[in-house]
C-alpha cells in the first residue's frame, strides 16, 4: 500500500508541475502588460519601468518562471533596495491591488470554502447514495419513481434559482433563519451553522440528483451479477446483500465523482452560491481578481484550486486501494 501511495503522490506532483507551467504561460505570456495593469491608466514611462523591475517583469520569461517556481519552494523578495517585501514559501506572488501575499489572502478566505464545500459534500453524498440505493432496491415501485423524479427536478434547476428561492422562503417570508453569511466556527458555532444551512441546502439540491442517479444505475448493474444471486441463494439477509456486497461493488464510480466534486468545491468552484449568499470565499475572490485584472491572484486561485482537485484524486486512488485491493496492482 505504501508503494502504491508513493506512486500516486509522485504522479500528483508531476501533474501539479505541468499545471503550474501551463498556468504561468497563460497569465504571464499574454499580450497584456501586468506592470501596466498594476500602474494604472495615468502611468509615466519611468514609473512603469520601476514597477516592471520590482515585479521582475523586465527579465526573460524563463527567468521569471524560475523565480516563480523558486518562490513556491523557498519564498522570494519583491521590490528594490529601498522597499523590499518578502513573500514566504510557498509564494504565489503579491497582489497588484492590495500589495499583500496572495497565499495569505487565499488562506483567509479558505475556511469559508472548506465549511461550505465539505459540509455540503457530506450531506449530498449520504442522501444521494441512500436515495439511489433505495431506488435500486425498489425498482419500478413508488419509491423508485419518487427518487428518480426528485433527481430530474434537481438536474433541471440552477444554483442561483434555488438559492434565491430558499432565501425568499426561509429568510424573507417565514423568517425561520437569519440572513445567510459566513461566521467563523471559532467565533460563534451557532451562527456558523445557521449561516450555512441555506448554502448547504442549495448545493445539496443541485448535486443530489447526480449521486442519486449514479448510485441507482451502479446498483442495478451490480444486482444483475451472478455473485449477487449466489449471495441471496445462500440465505444472507437483504440488508447484508445490499450493503456489504452490492454497495461496496457499486461505490467505485461514486468515489470518483465525489473526489472531484469535493476538490473543486473546497477550491472555490461554488462561486455562484457564494455570490447569492454573500460568502467571501475563494470563488468570489477569483471573480473579483478577474474584474480587477489582478493577475497574481488569478494565478494563485487557479493553482490553489488545481491543487485541491489533484489531492482529492490522490485520496480517491487511496480509497480505491482500500475498497478493491486489485487496484494497487495497476
Amino acid at each position: 500500500m505504501l508503494r502504491y501511495l508513493i506512486r500516486r503522490l509522485l504522479a500528483a506532483a508531476a501533474i501539479l508541475l505541468v499545471i503550474t507551467v501551463i498556468t504561468f504561460v497563460i497569465f504571464f505570456a499574454l499580450p497584456s502588460d501586468p506592470a501596466l495593469l498594476a500602474c494604472g491608466k495615468t502611468c509615466s514611462p519611468s514609473r512603469l519601468a520601476e514597477i516592471k523591475h520590482s515585479l521582475g517583469l523586465d527579465q526573460s520569461f524563463l527567468t521569471q518562471f524560475w523565480e516563480f517556481f523558486k518562490g513556491l519552494l523557498a519564498g522570494r523578495d519583491f521590490g528594490d533596495q529601498s522597499v523590499r517585501v518578502h513573500c514566504g514559501a510557498p509564494c504565489l506572488g503579491i497582489s497588484f491591488q492590495t500589495d499583500t501575499p496572495v497565499l495569505s489572502t487565499l488562506l483567509g478566505d479558505f475556511p469559508a470554502d472548506l465549511s461550505l464545500g465539505l459540509g455540503a459534500a457530506v450531506f449530498f453524498l449520504i442522501l444521494g447514495v441512500g436515495l439511489g440505493t433505495l431506488a435500486a432496491v425498489r425498482r419500478g415501485r413508488a419509491a423508485d419513481k419518487a427518487a428518480v423524479g426528485l433527481a430530474l427536478l434537481g438536474v433541471s434547476v440552477q444554483i442561483y434559482f434555488v438559492g434565491l428561492l430558499l432565501l425568499y422562503l426561509f429568510v424573507d417570508k417565514w423568517q425561520i433563519l437569519p440572513a445567510s453569511g459566513y461566521t467563523p466556527i471559532t467565533q460563534d458555532p451557532s451562527a456558523w451553522f445557521q449561516g450555512l444551512i441555506l448554502p448547504w441546502a442549495t448545493l445539496v439540491i443541485v448535486y443530489l440528483a447526480l449521486y442519486t442517479r449514479l448510485t441507482r444505475s451502479s446498483m442495478l448493474e451490480v444486482f444483475a451479477e451472478d455473485y449477487m444471486r449466489t449471495a441471496r441463494a445462500k440465505g444472507l439477509s437483504a440488508v447484508k446483500v445490499v450493503l456489504k456486497h452490492g454497495l461496496r461493488a457499486a461505490i467505485t464510480p461514486i468515489i470518483t465523482i465525489f473526489g472531484m466534486d469535493v476538490g473543486s468545491l473546497i477550491g472555490g468552484s461554488a462561486v455562484i452560491t457564494e455570490s447569492v449568499f454573500g460568502i467571501n470565499g475563494i470563488g468570489k475572490l477569483a471573480v473579483d481578481s478577474v474584474q480587477n485584472s489582478d493577475l497574481p491572484v488569478i494565478l494563485g486561485t487557479t493553482l490553489f484550486t488545481a491543487t485541491f482537485v489533484v489531492l482529492a484524486n490522490v485520496v480517491v486512488d487511496v480509497v480505491y486501494g482500500l475498497v478493491d485491493p486489485r487496484v494497487r496492482l495497476a
